[in-house]
């Protein structure tokens, strides 16, 4: 199996996954991804899919993250490593997709607007 690549997005983050074959090391921005993702839950979120499809340790995971927050670039991840899964074997989607893993959260922050103090807050109104 060559390199398989894949792209995920949330927020302000975008992920960019490089897979092989290999012992299941996953490095992101050249650390071991449980050093950058401290948090248990997001740890959590990242092996998800490869629990998910039973490919837990049989992939190794090179990432470049960029942009955005921690749990941006979490929830980025998951997605860019599930779809590298489903190029690998198109047998795992169905699995993936029930679970919510192959869906793209278009959720964005809202801009500010002229006018106004923040996207919807407005300044104070004085009738006096």
């Amino acid at each position: 199996m060559s390199v398989v690549n894949a792209l995920g997005r949330r927020k302000a983050s975008v992920v960019r996954i490089y897979m092989n074959e290999g012992k299941g090391k996953i490095t992101v921005n050249n650390k071991e991804y449980t050093e950058y993702f401290p948090q248990a839950e997001y740890q959590k979120a990242i092996v998800k899919p490869f629990e998910l499809t039973e490919n837990m340790g049989k992939f190794d995971v090179k990432v470049n993250a960029r942009g955005g927050g921690v749990h941006g670039q979490a929830d980025a991840l998951k997605l860019a490593i599930a779809r590298a899964l489903v190029k690998v074997d198109e047998e795992n989607r169905s699995v993936l997709r029930t679970e919510g893993c192959l869906t793209r959260d278009s959720r964005m922050v809202e801009r500010k607007k002229p006018g106004q103090k923040k996207a919807r807050k407005k300044f104070q109104f004085s009738k006096r």
